[in-house]
């Protein structure tokens, strides 16, 4: 099963947001990567690259609130080698909303490439191109 991974500046958003999103698919696993080491807003590379090494063997969905987060993100994807790399997907879409839509879509067996087209119609322009 695809997991999820939620990135914020606050680690408190995204504990949560988790806490939402397992009410609604609570097969799926989800983590959340928020704040920096020293529990102040911010993000951490380290802890989002250890998250997606951590990822399960059908690979996760990433989503995230701001545009920091996202190349945090960006950058511990192009850390790992190039096998977890196409097992992760980066996704522009509103972390709340889509954070719900994909876990349920995870929960009842879509891969990441179905997921990443369902979400597609939310793109926010979160990802520069």
């Amino acid at each position: 099963m695809v997991d999820i991974v939620l990135v914020s500046h606050s680690l408190k958003l995204v504990e949560g947001l988790k806490e939402l999103v397992a009410e609604m698919a609570s097969d799926v696993n989800i983590y959340a990567v928020g704040g920096t080491k020293e529990g102040e807003i911010g993000t951490d590379y380290d802890q989002i690259l250890a998250t997606f090494e951590n990822v399960g063997e059908d690979g996760a969905i990433v989503l995230f609130d701001l545009g920091s987060s996202y190349m945090a993100s960006q950058m511990a994807l192009e850390a790992l080698p190039e096998s977890v790399q196409n097992k992760i997907a980066i996704v522009d879409a509103p972390l709340v909303e889509c954070s719900i839509e994909a876990a349920v879509l995870a929960g009842v067996g879509n891969t990441i490439a179905e997921i990443v087209n369902h979400l597609a119609k939310y793109k926010l322009g979160k990802i520069p191109n």
